[in-house]
């Protein structure tokens, strides 16, 4: 009886290692796809250098809009894992200077974005989906309203016209309505 005993625990306390085993390889496994940059990032990679911009901006409807230049150095960081871009132009008459993280969440499946400028002292924070039809990603997501105080709601549309040639279309509701923005186009230098 005894040593039916030590052998039926010995058998489940192999059932259990196994099972931990099974639990950590599979756990290494997800951590390794998540970590490891994929296509997705390669492509990001593809805008990495020197891009000169020609902004369009829009303060309120019906107003004419203000056009500016910029250029921007984009660069991937921390092993070909996020994009920064760092720009410096002029905005609204005053030197300006922005910087954006781009990344691709290899779990969610999402791009995600951050921004930050010399124009204020919040982060916009967007997630997007890719559209392979239209060479889009579409990003939503949230800043804050400075004449309010509360976040709002932003929109981005960011088209990989091709290798040398990009556009974006920015989208900002207030009072419940949808305004454009910002368009920038950017061209390779």
């Amino acid at each position: 009886m005894k040593k039916l005993t030590l052998s039926v625990m010995a058998l489940l306390l192999l059932a259990v290692t196994t099972g931990i085993k099974a639990q950590d390889d599979a756990m290494m496994k997800a951590w390794q796809a998540y970590m490891t940059p994929g296509d997705v990032h390669k492509m990001i990679a593809k805008s990495d250098g020197a891009w000169n911009s020609e902004v369009t901006t829009w303060m309120k409807p019906g107003a004419p809009p203000e056009k500016s230049k910029s250029v921007c150095e984009n660069k991937m960081i921390l092993g070909g894992r996020y994009q920064q871009s760092t720009h410096k132009g002029t905005m609204m008459g005053m030197p300006f200077e922005g910087m954006s993280l781009l990344g691709y969440d290899n779990a969610k499946k999402t791009f995600t974005s951050t921004w930050i400028d010399n124009m204020g002292t919040g982060i916009m924070v967007m997630d997007g989906t890719w559209d392979d039809a239209t060479k889009t990603i579409n990003f939503k997501g949230k800043c804050v309203d400075p004449t309010t105080g509360k976040d709002m709601d932003v929109r981005e549309v960011f088209r990989l016209v091709d290798d040398n040639n990009q556009f974006l279309e920015m989208y900002c509701t207030t009072e419940g309505k949808e305004m454009k923005t910002m368009e920038i186009k950017f061209s390779r230098r």
